[in-house]
């Protein structure tokens, strides 16, 4: 349902170099219930999709750590980021795009996810619609080391951790990442591990 408060009147590309980058000039009908001119930058990269591989035995997870440009200008010294498992949707069903992913970044072949939620990570500029995720993972699904693509220049450190130690690497600040504290969080909310 479209919202009749608001009136687009403009979309300009300031760049398309790796994704999207533009400006929309709106006019959005305020409490008053007057009409206003406003301009936003908008980014978009395109949907994507992350998962908490649990491993309900051993009491398990899967993380990666890799290095993340935004984090490092803007305090991260390292610039390396411990999350889950998580990629961009290219023109598939999201669930086919978290496994595809897992397998990828993992090396794990799993078959089987549960979807628990969908979240705007930031709406204020960034289009991203994150599909969420959980999956249940053993020693027998490794494939292969994972680790990314060379095509994507990925380069990904795989790592399995308790999931005590994980939410203890929350709380000490040591994951940042909003989508692997909310999965860690969900996963504890809902007795999963």
């Amino acid at each position: 349902m479209k919202n009749n408060q608001i009136k687009i009147e403009k979309e300009s590309i300031l760049s398309d170099n790796w994704y999207l980058l533009k400006k929309i000039d709106f006019q959005f009908k305020n409490k008053k219930g007057e009409w206003e001119k406003v301009s936003r930058e908008v980014y978009d990269r395109g949907n994507g999709a992350a998962i908490l591989l649990y491993n309900p035995e051993t009491k398990n997870i899967v993380l990666t750590r890799q290095f993340r440009m935004p984090t490092y200008l803007n305090g991260n010294e390292s610039g390396m980021m411990i999350e889950v498992p998580a990629g961009i949707i290219e023109n598939e069903d999201p669930e086919i795009s978290i496994i595809r992913e897992t397998d990828e970044e993992t090396g794990y072949k799993i078959s089987e996810v549960q979807k628990v939620f969908e979240i705007y990570p930031s709406p204020g500029a960034v289009t991203e619609k994150l599909h969420l995720y959980i999956g249940k993972y053993n020693a027998n699904m490794k494939a292969h080391e994972g680790g990314g693509l060379d095509s994507e220049h990925e380069d990904i450190e795989v790592f399995e951790t308790s999931f005590t130690d994980a939410e203890s690497m929350v709380k000490n600040g040591e994951i940042k990442d909003a989508k692997t504290i909310m999965l860690i969080q969900y996963a504890r909310l809902h007795g999963i591990i």
